[in-house]
């Protein structure tokens, strides 16, 4: 059962969740036209009163460029501005994820982006482990991730998200944690809803932007992170049999934060994770703040 926190950010200001409420005939409940971001945030662990934000200039961004797709403007500082309101009506004790949501707030029937209303709103909720941080079991999907040419990949357009929902469906119903999809050109892409690492021979590998995926903001801070430590990291396409012969498999996102794969289909994975344990760790003392090299990832916000 979620815990929601008890405002969300709605009509252009902080009312209590119950009432932030929509018209049945909402226009993007009926064709996903929305956009959506995850931000992860928690008290400082030396200071309470402090609220800590991982990489949220980033994620205002990325939610400003996905509402261009809609054809909307939603600036980057208006969406940074409404968090703080949000963060400083709930004051959240414990960690919590983030929604904001720009969507076409319109009720008309027609599936079109051109003269229509548009809205913003951000509800959170708490959030521990969204996967398992021993590790994951995944599987193949048979559904095939949908290709840059069919849908604007590079927002989180939540029509899009059709996909994820019955990849992960199907894989839970079988037996396993998280579902993988291969693009149409049959190489890896993406999880569900994470971004995909592999090691071999102490390399990272991870696929590109080329690869149908959504370039995700811990991604690109695991990336960024990784060669700051010295490893190498290439960015390339990854075929299916290398799940299977990587020393490492590991997944990343806001929600998933850094969290292992120790099964693909049939196959057990090594538990030795030297490369995504180093990583995991020091992304855990960044968001925490307590990584001065790294500063410049967290937003600090006082609410009280």
């Amino acid at each position: 059962m979620h815990r929601f926190l008890p405002y969300a950010w709605f009509g252009g200001r902080c009312v209590p969740f119950a009432e932030a409420t929509l018209s049945v005939a909402t226009h993007a409940l009926h064709y996903g036209t929305g956009a959506f971001g995850g931000m992860r945030a928690l008290p400082n662990p030396q200071d309470p009163g402090e609220i800590l934000l991982f990489r949220a200039d980033r994620h205002a961004k990325r939610l400003s460029q996905s509402a261009r797709l809609l054809l909307t403007d939603l600036p980057a500082s208006t969406v940074l501005e409404a968090v703080e309101a949000f963060l400083k009506a709930n004051q959240p004790s414990c960690p919590i994820y983030l929604r904001p949501f720009v969507y076409t707030s319109d009720l008309g029937i027609a599936p079109r982006l051109h003269d229509i209303e548009t809205d913003f709103l951000i509800y959170g909720l708490e959030l521990g482990d969204y996967l398992s941080p021993e590790g994951v079991s995944c599987r193949i999907s048979s559904w095939t991730r949908q290709e840059d040419r069919s849908l604007p990949l590079r927002g989180k357009i939540s029509g899009a998200y059709i996909t994820s929902s019955l990849a992960k469906t199907e894989a839970v119903k079988s037996g396993f944690d998280e579902a993988l999809l291969l693009n149409s050109r049959g190489k890896v892409s993406e999880a569900s809803g994470m971004n995909l690492f592999i090691v071999r021979d102490g390399v990272l590998y991870t696929p590109g932007v080329d690869q149908d995926i959504l370039e995700g903001i811990t991604r690109g801070s695991v990336i960024e992170l990784a060669r700051h430590m010295g490893y190498t990291v290439v960015e390339r396409p990854i075929d299916k049999s290398e799940l299977f012969v990587a020393e490492e498999v590991f997944l990343t996102g806001t929600a998933a934060k850094v969290t292992p794969v120790r099964r693909v289909e049939c196959t057990d994975l090594s538990s030795d994770r030297p490369v995504m344990n180093a990583l995991r760790e020091r992304i855990t003392a960044i968001t925490e703040g307590r990584d001065p090299n790294f500063g410049h990832w967290v937003t600090r916000i006082r609410i009280k």
